[in-house]
């Protein structure tokens, strides 16, 4: 899978690298450098990321799954039990 990060998301993405290197490292570093670092890391570490969440929400998607049979079941063949409660 390729991983497209929206325009917007990947500015700030580069802002933040940016400032990292300044503040962190004591180094500069270029918009190119910025670009190029910053396709390194969705190529090579993005999809770990990514499948991580997809498990992640797999998880949390099989537990609510795993609810709504507690949530919405219906009582079956219940007329008769009914009837002797109402007596």
């Amino acid at each position: 899978m390729d991983i497209k990060l929206k325009p917007e998301i990947r500015q700030q993405a580069l802002e933040s690298l940016q400032r990292y290197f300044t503040s962190e490292m004591e180094e500069s570093l270029g918009n190119l450098q910025a670009n190029a670092l910053l396709d390194f890391l969705v190529e090579e570490i993005g999809p770990s990321i990514y499948n991580q969440a997809i498990a992640d929400a797999q998880l949390h998607l099989t537990a609510r799954v795993q609810d709504l049979d507690i949530d919405v079941h219906a009582e079956e063949f219940g007329y008769w039990s009914k009837q002797k409660k109402r007596r």
